[in-house]
């Protein structure tokens, strides 16, 4: 029997499977990625790094292993990493201009994922220190949103969603602080996770700004995310078999009030129109959808020290601090402010949120959201704009994700469908600690009704 190579949108689980069968080779899909690279960079520009010469060497060196019979979740797949984490012979700039070190080893996220045979194309494009629900920077420029040009394509993983929605690479990794892998999900039609806190490995980083970041995945299906979270998390399975199995019954909250932040927040009509479709979905396919807020309190006081502490942290590691955008000088030195007493208060009222906000759990098992308030930022959206109108401006676009970054707990997201201006959307599904298999397994389900996967780009 022949077996076709896999096409440009085909996936994750597809294209290992399409390498385990010798549909293809490493050095074809990989030829093919850096290909794709090279001809979006003008347009997209989702990649600061390019690994060309290596990932060649890395395919070729796959190919041998797959023609010796050896057999790797991820043996010779083409993967692009966020330039948030260090990889050996390349920088991490962390969306800062200057001249960074050349790293001499990987970090254990990258370990893990070439144990699984990944090939890695690429470093892509993040805001400085990943501050902003857009990706841009006096740095490397403007990253674009391949649904519309003229969009970002969110933050602050913006570049490596923009790299899987465009056909780039069928999966990447991303990182999310306030909700840095939903967000740009949500605004690419991808499946974006972020995983309960301690799940994937800061190494050699003790713990990313102060506990609210960890690393993330995004990806074109359920079952692609499940994967790479499987191969990052060093779980076997487990979320593989989670995304196949369908769920129980399960009682699902729909919430549409955001947390207090002190700025007056508009959800969009056509995001809250795609946000409640989903919830009837849901209610069709047997689930109990009911109307629920979790009690989120004053959660953004626990949020702001760790947040700004992170960016202060950072800002000791770039080669000249007066490169940075000014707003991203004056929140470091705002969490520089803020990393006594304030920082250990947060941790020490971190128990206090999770049990209030815990207690919606005792009325249903998930909790359905936007998102993000707002339809993807026009292109520049935050240009021109002082530190506090930019905060004005982040927290009335991307006001639902943040609270479960103080919470350490899981969220997914789903993609809700397209606007009317043709610019995509999305719901999160939230869960408890350790509820990954959970939610994975309702999203699956919700997949099979849904069939985002099958919308691409105008571009493609």
């Amino acid at each position: 029997m022949v077996v076709a190579p896999p096409a440009r949108f085909a996936g994750l689980v597809a294209t290992a499977q399409a390498l385990a069968d010798g549909a293809v080779t490493s050095v074809e899909l990989v030829d093919r990625a850096l290909a794709e690279v090279e001809d979006t960079q003008p347009t997209l520009n989702a990649f600061r790094v390019v690994r060309a010469e290596r990932a060649r060497a890395e395919a070729a060196a796959a190919d041998e292993r797959l023609r010796a019979g050896e057999r790797a979740p991820l043996l010779g797949v083409p993967l692009a990493i966020k330039d948030d984490v260090d990889i050996e012979g390349a920088p991490t700039a962390f969306g800062c201009a200057g001249e960074f070190p050349v790293r001499t080893a990987d970090c254990e996220l990258v370990r893990l994922l070439k144990a699984a045979g990944a090939v890695i194309v690429g470093k892509t494009n993040t805001p400085e220190f990943g501050q902003w629900p857009i990706t841009e920077g006096t740095a490397f420029g403007v990253t674009r949103n391949p649904w519309r040009l003229d969009h970002s394509p969110g933050g602050s993983s913006g570049g490596s969603a923009a790299a899987v929605a465009a056909g780039v690479v069928p999966a990447a990794v991303g990182s999310d602080g306030a909700g840095s892998v939903r967000i740009p999900a949500a605004w690419t039609n991808l499946v974006g996770v972020k995983p309960t806190r301690g799940r994937l490995s800061p190494l050699p980083e003790v713990e990313l700004f102060h506990g609210i970041t960890t690393s993330g995945v995004l990806a074109r299906t359920v079952a692609d995310a499940a994967l790479l979270l499987d191969v990052l998390a060093d779980t076997g399975t487990r979320f593989q078999r989670a995304a196949a199995t369908p769920p129980r019954r399960l009682r699902v909250a729909l919430s549409l009030r955001p947390a207090f932040t002190g700025v007056r927040v508009r959800l969009d009509p056509q995001v809250r129109a795609a946000v409640v479709r989903l919830a009837r979905v849901l209610t069709g396919l047997g689930h109990e959808v009911l109307v629920a807020d979790p009690a989120y309190g004053l959660i953004g006081l626990n949020f702001l020290p760790r947040s700004l502490g992170g960016l202060h942290d950072w800002h000791g590691r770039v080669p000249d601090p007066l490169l940075l955008d000014p707003r991203t000088r004056d929140n470091g030195r705002m969490g520089g402010l803020l990393r006594g007493r304030a920082l250990g208060a947060a941790r020490a009222t971190l128990g206090l949120f999770q049990r209030r906000v815990g207690r919606v759990f005792e009325r249903a098992d998930v909790v359905l959201t936007p998102t993000t308030a707002e339809q993807p930022l026009p292109v520049g959206g935050i240009d021109g704009l002082t530190g506090w109108q930019t905060d004005q401006r982040i927290i009335k676009a991307c006001p639902y994700a943040w609270p479960w970054n103080v919470l350490g707990w899981p969220g997914v997201n789903v993609p809700a469908g397209l606007t009317d201006e043709f610019l995509p959307v999305g719901g999160q599904l939230l869960g408890p600690a350790d509820s990954e298999d959970m939610l994975l397994s309702l999203a699956a389900e919700l997949e099979g009704v849904e069939r985002w996967h099958e919308r691409t780009p105008p571009r493609a």
